[in-house]
């Protein structure tokens, strides 16, 4: 569920760095990068309206994510984006609904 998590404080990089706060559905992209791992995730694997918009933010605020474009087949064959979280991201606290 898109609401289930509220937000993030994270640090980002090196032990001991500054932390950073993100909420809402930054936050829910985060979390889904972060339980994903190597494997990443997609829009089709996870739904949300806006993951390019969540990825765009968490970029802005220097966590370094991968886009990797994949092909599909199907009525509607074409590709679409696989985002792998590249940036060493520790939870210090999570907020849940």
């Amino acid at each position: 569920m898109m609401q289930d998590i509220k937000s993030l404080t994270v640090r980002v990089g090196e032990i001991g760095g500054p932390t950073m706060k993100v909420v809402g559905r930054v936050a829910w992209t985060l979390d889904k990068l972060l339980k994903a791992g190597e494997r990443g995730c997609t829009p089709i694997e996870a739904p949300a309206p806006r993951w390019s918009d969540y990825v765009f933010k968490l970029r802005k605020a220097g966590i370094m994510v991968e886009t990797v474009t994949e092909k599909h087949g199907g009525t509607y064959a074409g590709d679409h984006a696989r985002y792998v979280l590249r940036s060493s991201v520790e939870v210090v606290e999570e907020v849940r609904q």
